[in-house]
């Protein structure tokens, strides 16, 4: 069950703002009685309610009573306390990940091969944007059917979203789609690609029937390949993601040549 604790109360915070609440205003004694809570602590621990603004006492009296702000009151107040201490600590924790990204370089790449595979559709597009989101240099991204990423209206947003971010770091992207491709995107990724993407001057688009799989080339030495399911080729089974510059460079040669054959395609 929720408590005060859950909101930044100490247990003995807790139990003397309840106890407040159940006996209306009372002496420090009467409320270390009725909380549970020892009478060494009691003051100090309704000196730390008046101070968060959860109680509130008469000084006037003798001996002096307290008595608790209202529940809906008190408990803004403490949700209000905790999304700031959350906002403060999210800014320490994006300042610690700027501070760290620039000590922790990778060394240069190894021209040694390398490949992993990811299976099923959740794993299959963490992997893809993961690559995505790793690219310095450019993205060759080639759409063949209407499975690709890019029509699934989830996965499209969310590969939209990384093509955004890569794009607003200047890195080029260029996507071959095939017209079935284009036919079938969902209205809010065309949306997206319309009022968004096409604004940068280095995102193009081209369309063009000859094309067999869909796949991305990343800074011309990993290639990203979508496997078909083996009995439903409308259906994506997994991606193999591979680092061979030898590979990629045969591929991006034949990428070439079909781009130069495509037209170019406005999503108006």
């Amino acid at each position: 069950m929720a408590s005060l604790r859950d909101l930044g109360l100490s247990e003995y915070e807790s139990r003397a703002y309840q106890s407040l609440l159940d006996t209306g205003p009372t002496t420090a004694k009467e409320l270390s009685r009725t909380s549970d809570v020892p009478m060494g602590r009691i003051y100090d621990v309704l000196n730390s309610l008046e101070t968060q603004n959860l109680a509130r006492s008469q000084a006037a009296s003798r001996p002096k009573k307290y008595v608790a702000v209202e529940p809906e009151t008190a408990l803004d107040r403490l949700l209000e306390d905790k999304e700031q201490e959350l906002d403060e600590q999210l800014t320490q924790f994006e300042s610690i990940a700027s501070e760290l990204e620039t000590q922790l370089e990778a060394s240069d790449p190894v021209d040694e091969q390398f490949w992993t595979a990811a299976l099923g559709a959740e794993e299959t597009i963490d992997l893809l944007a993961e690559r995505l989101a790793a690219a310095d240099e450019r993205i060759i991204f080639v759409a063949a059917t209407p499975t690709s990423r890019f029509d699934v209206d989830a996965v499209g947003e969310r590969i939209t979203d990384e093509l955004e971010r890569v794009l607003e770091r200047g890195i080029p992207v260029s996507l071959l789609e095939h017209p079935s491709v284009v036919e079938a995107l969902p209205t809010e990724v065309g949306k997206r690609y319309r009022e968004q993407l096409q604004n940068y001057d280095h995102f193009e688009v081209r369309v063009v029937e000859d094309i067999g799989s869909t796949f991305a080339i990343i800074d011309q030495v990993e290639i990203c390949i979508e496997v078909p399911h083996p009995l439903n080729r409308k259906e994506a089974f997994a991606l193999i993601n591979l680092k061979d510059a030898e590979f990629a460079a045969d591929v991006e040669a034949s990428f070439e040549r079909r781009w130069e054959q495509a037209r170019d395609f406005s999503l108006s």
